[in-house]
């Protein structure tokens, strides 16, 4: 990991795409941006580990990475995935506890950091970032209740659609016929992300491509129109 700082003006456009920062004025950002340092990681690398002291907050600029748990057989749980614009860290800072998962680069990886006093600091000028946080915490714990409840509730074949319906809200593009995923997660990481294996989201895959729900092309997929209205009225 490499440490240097941050080039403030294409840091303030990116603290614009960042669901908490979002609403500051320009002063607001650079005085944001003069806080932060840059912070790069090699594919794999861990960025924070589970129970480690919480001292900053990271936004992600490039690359991506993952919050994971494992289990005692070492099995992987991934609890969410962070791109350009998305946030973590942020737990630690409000409670002062120790981090609650591991944060893995999945990619070589470059990263801002806020340190603690810097982000109170912050809070207590700009009551508009502390409104935004505790939205996207609660939009946070909403998502939590329903992947808890997908876990108990749905067969695997539910949850993998599901896991693809969310990304195609998040991430995709409308395209012809439906909905385009131009990078989503390999199969073992959507795997880990449902509680199952990798054959059998390859089965669920396969599956809905067969039945014309949906069309793969390497890591690009297209979810068809029919299949995401399914998926919507059974939610």
């Amino acid at each position: 990991m490499s440490l240097a700082a941050p080039h403030h003006t294409n840091l303030a456009e990116l603290l614009r795409r960042v669901a908490i920062f979002a609403e500051l004025d320009e002063e607001g950002l650079r005085d944001l941006a003069a806080r932060m340092q840059t912070r790069t990681f090699p594919a794999q690398a861990v960025i924070v580990t589970l129970e480690e002291p919480g001292e900053s907050l990271f936004i992600v600029a490039e690359g991506r990475a993952k919050a994971v748990l494992y289990g005692e057989s070492g099995r992987e749980i991934i609890l969410s995935m962070f791109r350009p614009g998305e946030f973590f860290g942020e737990m630690s800072l409000l409670d002062h506890r120790p981090r609650s998962a591991n944060v893995i680069a999945l990619e070589d990886a470059k990263l801002y950091s806020l340190d603690r006093r810097s982000f109170e600091q912050h809070l207590a000028r700009h009551r508009q970032t502390a409104l935004a946080m505790l939205a996207e915490l609660s939009r946070r714990l909403r998502k939590a209740d329903e992947v808890i409840g997908n876990l108990a509730l749905l067969d695997v074949y539910a949850r993998v659609g599901r896991i693809l319906r969310d990304l195609a809200k998040e991430q995709g593009e409308q395209a012809e016929g439906g909905v385009l995923l131009r990078n989503r997660p390999t199969q073992q990481e959507m795997a880990s992300m449902v509680g199952t294996s990798r054959e059998t989201v390859s089965r669920a895959l396969s599956d809905f491509a067969k039945r014309g729900l949906l069309d793969i092309s390497g890591r690009k997929i297209l979810l068809r129109w029919a299949f995401l209205r399914q998926l919507d009225d059974a939610s």
